[in-house]
């Protein structure tokens, strides 16, 4: 079979094609045939060197959003069969509860190999079925980005109907925020530096965009479109360059989601989050019964995810020089096969 390998961080240049053995399931194991992978930051951030969780580079098979099809079980497999449309968890140890402690231990693309191959093997129980209706390269979009969004917003303090959202940006994660929280009934603020990218974040649900260039102080803005009171919740990818405006645009006792690296900044003063009474907390992807609450309310909405762009799977080098430039609306997409 075909599949990527890095063995150092190199940049953009890291990815290189192999040739691999099609591995066979043992028991327990699952042999899914990959149909279709999506990148994510973090790809970019293991490429240059700079991720700070857990990686192996002796050959790692990177990226970890995938979605295809079962071809082979192992002795003793259950819970899928031959044929079964379906995606892999981002982290393989985490099946539901609070977050267990080796989850960067056993997260796909990091520590251990990750997807962006023909073939890949599973075990059992770090997979889950696709939603009806998604393509293969929908379904690949799901794993990291739209469970993160929804870990965001359900995880802790589930959001409500009538509350209101704040998102940054129109990356995989704040665009799937957008439409978890417009099926929820919840008004959405989003953000970004493109009055196109905006004007595409009305569309897919957004009620209120602020251009954080027009606006450098966005959070003022987003005060007085919620009449002083602020956000219930921030889904916050930027760290700590936007961390303490977002703090500043959130409600008393509302929730912040944090969850990327985007922006540099400068340390949090404790006394921000001491002042507006809000809830910071680290979201880091989430369980697989997280996943499958998230694919049963996709389904039932008839969520579409947002695909920006798909590459063919020679091109996936390309794939990760476009999610580098960060024009893209939604996800980048590799096609296999």
């Amino acid at each position: 079979m075909r599949a990527y390998e890095m063995s150092a961080a190199a940049g953009l240049g890291s990815w290189t094609l192999a040739q691999r053995p099609t591995p066979e399931p043992g028991r327990g194991q699952v042999l899914v045939r990959l149909r279709a992978a999506s990148l994510n930051y973090r790809d970019l951030l293991i490429a240059q060197g700079h991720y700070p969780f857990a990686v192996h580079l002796d050959r790692l098979i990177p990226v970890s959003d995938g979605a295809g099809e079962v071809v082979a079980v192992g002795p003793g497999v259950r819970r899928f069969r031959g044929g079964e449309r379906v995606a892999g968890i981002f982290s393989q140890s985490w099946l539901g509860g609070a977050q267990v402690a080796d989850m960067w231990q056993t997260a796909l693309g990091g520590a251990i190999d990750g997807v962006l191959a023909e073939y890949q093997l599973f075990d059992e129980d770090g997979l889950v079925t696709l939603p009806d209706g998604l393509s293969f390269e929908e379904g690949a979009t799901l794993p990291c980005a739209a469970v993160t969004a929804w870990n965001a917003l359900y995880g802790l303090k589930p959001l409500r109907a009538g509350e209101t959202v704040l998102t940054l940006g129109t990356g995989g994660v704040s665009i799937f925020a957008i439409q978890f929280a417009r099926a929820a009934g919840a008004r959405v603020i989003a953000t970004s530096s493109s009055d196109a990218k905006l004007e595409k974040a009305r569309a897919l649900g957004a009620h209120d965009t602020i251009n954080y260039r027009t606006h450098p102080d966005w959070e003022r803005e987003v005060r007085r479109l919620t009449d002083g009171v602020g956000v219930d919740h921030v889904v916050e990818v930027g760290g700590t360059g936007t961390l303490p405006r977002s703090i500043a645009a959130t409600r008393a006792g509302g929730q912040i989601g944090l969850i990327g690296l985007l922006a540099q900044g400068e340390a949090i003063d404790p006394l921000a989050i001491l002042g507006a009474s809000c809830i910071v907390r680290g979201v880091a992807v989430g369980s697989r019964e997280m996943f499958e609450d998230m694919n049963r309310a996709i389904a039932l909405h008839r969520i579409a995810p947002v695909i920006d762009a798909v590459h063919a799977f020679d091109a996936a080098p390309a794939a990760l020089a476009a999610l580098a430039e960060a024009a893209h609306v939604g996800k980048i997409v590799v096609r296999i096969g």
